[in-house]
């Protein structure tokens, strides 16, 4: 049977099938072909979105805009609004969904943009959450499909870091559904809990999917075709850095760590923003009070032949507006 996805909300990839997930791939991969050969697109000709944010963006809120313009929709940006201070969420998505076609929301509680999705009467996405990060996971498996040259789940990736984060979880849940060989790499304290862990393995059982959780780099780099990491302090954590430094700056992504894979092939990733070097006011106040040049990945890497976090990070257009268009939009 085709898929149709119209009127669908994307909260999380626990809520699609591995079928589905496929189809907004080959989806995005279209629509960036489309984009690079200069062909201006109608699919969301009338449409007009909104995009409300309570966490800082760069890539998320571009990308959506982007994408949105290409095929032709109307974006409202809210950055000040009465949510949650003199109207609640329920209310703001009743009155949003009379005036939008689509919502797209970035912010803290996972309970938020749930709420978002069971008032406002047409899809929403979620562009962020402590849970969740369904759209970069997209732009991910994308990225993985464009520089492995092997079918996803054939593929072994490696998560390095904080595994407990919204990234940590997503690439789990991502990797389970489309039957990767997920391991995550972290100190055991910031493992996943049990629950999750759990659920994970039940779609992983139904996909093939292989989990695994290590503490030691020698452990789970052999013949992993993926290395990811993410910042060691996610938003609104910035009271833990000295704690996470401590924990994590033994699995910060080295060559010496790459190298250990013995794939000369190997894929770095990143979803970024990256704390590789002293160019920001966080990496020169985290240099100034820790003495720490680099963090969770160092710029020798970073700027590697191994590295396409670019890559990766333009893909968010190319996912996030085929997520759009096949919730939304005229296929």
């Amino acid at each position: 049977m085709p898929i149709n996805l119209l009127g669908r909300s994307l909260l999380t990839l626990k809520d699609f099938t591995p079928r589905e997930i496929e189809y907004l791939l080959d989806l995005s991969l279209s629509l960036k072909h489309k984009k690079l050969q200069g062909v201006k697109g109608d699919l969301l000709l009338g449409k007009t979105i909104v995009l409300i944010f309570e966490k800082a963006s760069t890539r998320t809120r571009c990308a959506f805009e982007v994408a949105a313009f290409d095929e032709g929709a109307n974006v409202t940006f809210l950055s000040e609004s009465h949510i949650g201070k003199k109207e609640s969420i329920e209310d703001t998505a009743k009155v949003l969904g009379r005036y939008y076609d689509g919502i797209e929301f970035r912010g803290f509680k996972q309970e938020t943009v749930e709420l978002f999705a069971k008032h406002a009467g047409v899809p929403v996405w979620n562009g962020l959450t402590d849970s969740y990060h369904p759209t970069q996971i997209l732009a991910d498996l994308l990225t993985i499909k464009e520089h492995v040259a092997k079918p996803l789940h054939h593929v072994k990736m490696v998560y390095v870091g904080d595994a407990r984060n919204n990234m940590g979880r997503s690439l789990m849940i991502g990797s389970a559904k489309m039957g990767l060989h997920f391991v995550a790499l972290a100190p055991k304290e910031l493992h996943p809990d049990k629950e999750f862990i759990a659920d994970a393995l039940a779609i992983a059982k139904e996909t093939g999917c292989k989990i695994e959780l290590h503490e030691k780099a020698e452990q789970a780099l052999p013949q992993a075709d993926v290395v990811y990491t993410d910042v060691w302090v996610s938003m609104g954590e910035e009271s833990e850095f000295e704690r996470r430094i401590q924990l994590l700056k033994p699995y910060q992504v080295t060559l010496e760590m790459l190298r250990m894979s013995r794939n000369p092939d190997l894929l770095f990733l990143h979803c970024l923003p990256s704390f590789h070097d002293t160019q920001t006011v966080v990496g020169k106040d985290v240099f100034d009070k820790f003495g720490l040049k680099e963090m969770e990945v160092t710029d020798q890497v970073f700027r590697s032949r191994h590295s396409k976090v670019f890559d990766q990070a333009e893909n968010r257009m190319h996912t996030i507006k085929a997520v759009m268009v096949a919730t939304i939009g005229r296929i």
